[in-house]
């Protein structure tokens, strides 16, 4: 069995879409990645909306695909992120803007940029996602249309070459894009392993997913300076020379 934190592997939390450009992120940085998303994402089909928005809000790229099926291309959209922007401009939509950061970055980019007077908003989140951002441009005096944009299921269990993995010491690194996810992983994973995943250095993307993982026992956690995945891979880097290969490769 390899030292603790001697092995290339690193754990990946993420769901789809970003799980695909994750993975190959993490390999092309030298390390092994093991896939293990910790919710399941189906999209919505939104009701037919009532108005002209003025703006479409998107809290996650998971959201993209209900906004691409609702809006025309010439309707403008805040993103959280950049990733997020970079997948609302491949699904056409002609004006894009980042907030590059979280829903707080993305109310201020909004109130900054816009007027109430320029009509309403249609936020698209998550189930359960999005009030506080959606409270906030109201407060702001903005009108904001939520729909739920896609629904997140919770991961039931863990992939048995991801549980092999562990207990073989194979994984070093463990990354984790939000508080919600962390608990989910965690909730699926059973009792045998989680003294093997503690020992792994957990790469989050916020403190909030940095509590749920030290109230869990973790021995360290890194948040990433910024709330975004291009930030957690740069804190992962790139995998120092001499770790030690899966057998199998």
């Amino acid at each position: 069995m390899p030292t603790p934190g001697t092995s290339p592997g690193v754990l990946v939390t993420r769901p789809e879409p970003g799980l695909s450009e994750t993975l190959a992120a993490v390999s092309a940085a030298g390390w092994v990645p093991y896939a293990s998303p910790a919710l399941c994402i189906t999209p919505h089909r939104l009701r037919a909306l009532p108005h002209h928005f003025a703006a479409c809000v998107l809290t996650s790229g998971q959201a993209v695909q209900a906004a691409q099926a609702s809006l025309p291309p010439t309707c403008p959209v805040y993103a959280v992120g950049d990733r997020t922007a970079q997948r609302a401009q491949s699904a056409g939509f002609a004006v894009v803007q980042s907030a590059r950061g979280d829903a707080e970055a993305l109310a201020a980019l909004i109130i900054r940029t816009l007027t109430p007077e320029s009509g309403s908003l249609l936020l698209l989140s998550g189930a359960r996602q999005g009030m506080e951002l959606a409270d906030r441009l109201r407060q702001a005096g903005f009108r904001v249309v939520r729909r739920v944009a896609y629904t997140a299921r919770l991961a039931r269990q863990i992939a048995p070459d991801v549980l092999c993995a562990l207990q073989a010491g194979e994984i070093s690194h463990s990354l984790f894009f939000s508080s919600e996810s962390a608990a989910s992983w965690l909730a699926a994973l059973p009792e045998a392993y989680r003294d093997a995943v503690r020992h792994t250095t957990a790469i989050v993307i916020s403190q909030a997913a940095a509590a749920v993982l030290e109230k869990a026992g973790w021995t360290r956690c890194v948040v990433a300076e910024k709330p975004t995945a291009q930030a957690m891979l740069a804190a992962l880097g790139p995998c120092p020379a001499g770790r030690i290969l899966r057998s199998s490769d």
